[in-house]
């Protein structure tokens, strides 16, 4: 089978989708395709025996083949007309705005293909942390407490300290922990920087973390291990994007039985049908044994490949 990767695009997760599609060699056995969508949204065929991380911070990149996308596929330029790039299935591996906001979703099935992904009702609900919000709320599935704040609204909090997020970035870009009024306006203007809107969510020191991939083949699911991530009391963006090529496997998590079907059962009303096409993973926060959704990953970095056995 070949894979076509579609990766890059724009948002301020460009850098971590070409980090997460060049460790997707060292994973994916079968014959891969790169297709890079650069910051003017230009579709480049990167060839895959000469990808790396220098060709795109060098701009080396535009050198490559320029692709254009109809009904049917990819295609560039020949000596006589067009050649079809042969593939037979596109795996969309855009972080953040293009790959997770539907932009390309809509693409794919605007031109009838075959891919990997979530898809555009998945994008809308997973991309937006408020509506995430009320999403997990109308399946029965818990969240933390939030406020939602739009730019011009005054923003009041009572007791610190809390988490301010934007609503509409993932990668912990523009996340702040608050611990005093004097601080809350710094975070304010460094979330507004990234987003309009915002969440504000208690801080809970010492909350328990917990990762699960999964995917839905033939009606049943495929779940990965459940991993507790090893972290301080808050991963910033530095931290997560030098855990996005990551390839090895993750530590098990050491937890009951009755806590692992808790989250997997979270994971099944959470993954619906909304999900189905594409491999998402959510990561869940426990308090007293309760299971809190934080947040889902439709398009996680390298595919969660390091939470799988195969």
């Amino acid at each position: 089978m070949k894979i076509a990767i579609v990766f890059g695009g724009i948002s301020f997760e460009h850098e971590i989708s070409i980090v997460s599609a060049i460790a997707m060699k060292d994973v994916l056995k079968d014959e891969l395709v790169y297709i890079f969508l650069d910051q003017d949204r230009t579709l480049y065929h990167i060839p895959t025996n000469t990808i790396k991380s220098k060709l795109f911070s060098t701009g080396e990149f535009k050198k490559c083949d320029i692709l254009s996308i109809k009904k049917g596929g990819f295609s560039k330029k020949a000596m006589f007309g067009e050649k079809s790039l042969d593939v037979d299935v596109i795996l969309n591996l855009t972080h953040g705005g293009d790959g997770e906001d539907g932009l390309l979703s809509s693409l794919f099935e605007f031109y009838d293909l075959p891919y990997i992904g979530p898809r555009r009702e998945a994008c809308a609900v997973s991309s937006n942390k408020f509506l995430t919000k009320g999403y997990a709320h109308s399946l029965n599935v818990k969240t933390i407490d939030y406020d939602y704040f739009t730019q011009n609204d005054k923003v009041e909090v009572s007791t610190f300290p809390v988490i301010v997020k934007p609503v509409r970035l993932g990668s912990s870009i523009g996340v702040s922990i608050v611990k005093s009024q004097e601080e809350l306006e710094y975070a304010l203007d460094v979330a507004y920087e990234f987003d309009d809107a915002i969440i504000i969510e208690p801080f809970i020191a010492g909350i328990k973390e917990y990762n699960l991939a999964g995917t839905k083949i033939n009606g049943e699911f495929k779940f990965s291990i459940i991993e507790e991530p090893q972290k301080a009391d808050f991963l910033d963006f530095d931290k997560k994007y030098l855990d996005f090529s990551r390839t090895s496997k993750a530590v098990v998590a050491d937890i009951s039985d009755e806590l692992q079907q808790k989250l997997k059962n979270s994971f099944k009303n959470i993954y619906n049908t909304s999900f189905e096409g594409a491999l998402i993973r959510c990561d869940f926060f426990v308090v007293d044994e309760e299971v809190f959704l934080n947040e889902i990953n439709p398009i996680p970095g390298s595919m969660s490949n390091y939470l799988f056995d195969d």
